[in-house]
């Protein structure tokens, strides 16, 4: 970026997380419900996502996938307004004066780490409360009694409960995950469009706009499987500290990740991979597209 571009890096932030929502948020729900009852003794197992997502849909219909999206579409939209308002911003102030076409690894990844660290705040009340709708589908071991009526009540209920400590449980999981995860994400990211756009500099004007496009698909799409196949695991233990009805229950990811490889191997602790990697090319895809169209619309200068 080689202007100080202020509110306009956070609304076309803010597109990229509608976008992501849109895309991805069915993925995620077979996700979650692998995790959660996949990795419980006595509890629900699921073959494959497949076997999940025909079950939600046989049981649930669409609405089904997209249960928890209210809070997501909130939480995610704000917190990638967040990401890439501070990661490009953060950035360029690395930069200063000196611009370089060439990713720097030495600026991408304290920039993507802190814009990372600072959404992982806004990111473990939204993800607790869409992960405790997702779970509680009609094929939940979660009694009816105890089910919540939607998100505000999920919020409120967890907050009567639990206090301000029980709606940020799983924080530490997840700023580790959000940190470590955009870290990856952005150098994928920043490699790929450069070298993309390196071996494409000769193609016709005509196409540049197409050609944008293909190269935000693909840089996006492939910076989030690297995301996702990197923090995947903490992922997981993130799930089961957020929807663990016990509150003495351990809240420390090493510790539970411990517990489900003596369980069941690298497989347990890469459980709901399926999933995960299939929406993380689309959603990621679909976000990069979005906000760098975002940013053309806008008129924010890129290098």
């Amino acid at each position: 970026m080689s202007d100080s571009s202020g509110y306009k890096e956070y609304v076309a932030g803010l597109l990229a997380g509608v976008a992501t929502v849109c895309t991805g948020h069915p993925f995620d729900t077979v996700k979650v419900k692998l995790q959660m009852h996949n990795t419980v003794e006595h509890g629900i197992t699921y073959r494959n996502g497949l076997h999940c997502t025909a079950r939600i849909l046989r049981t649930e219909g669409v609405k089904g996938l997209y249960r928890g999206a209210t809070s997501s579409f909130m939480g995610v939209a704000f917190e990638s307004s967040l990401l890439f308002g501070v990661y490009s911003q953060m950035k360029q102030s690395l930069q200063g004066s000196v611009q370089s076409a060439e990713p720097q690894p030495q600026i991408i990844i304290p920039s993507a780490a802190f814009g990372g660290a600072m959404i992982s705040f806004i990111l473990c009340p939204s993800e607790l409360v869409k992960c405790r709708m997702q779970v509680q589908g009609t094929d939940s071991l979660i009694p009816m009694s105890s089910r919540y009526a939607g998100p505000l009540d999920c919020a409120l209920k967890t907050l009567k409960d639990d206090g301000v400590r029980g709606i940020f449980r799983g924080g530490f999981t997840t700023l580790l995950r959000e940190a470590s995860g955009n870290a990856v994400f952005f150098s994928v990211y920043e490699y790929v469009r450069y070298h993309m756009h390196l071996q494409l500099k000769s193609a016709s004007s005509d196409h540049k706009n197409l050609i944008d496009v293909g190269v935000g698909i693909v840089s996006g799409g492939l910076g989030g499987i690297a995301f996702w196949s990197a923090v995947l695991p903490l992922d997981v233990a993130k799930t089961i500290i957020q929807t663990s009805r016990d509150k003495n229950s351990s809240r420390n990811p090493f510790q539970i990740l411990s517990s489900i490889y003596r369980r069941a191997g690298l497989k347990g602790c890469y459980t709901g991979l399926g999933p995960t990697i299939v929406r993380a090319f689309p959603a990621n895809a679909a976000a990069i597209v979005s906000w760098e169209v975002a940013i053309k619309l806008l008129g924010i200068k890129r290098e």
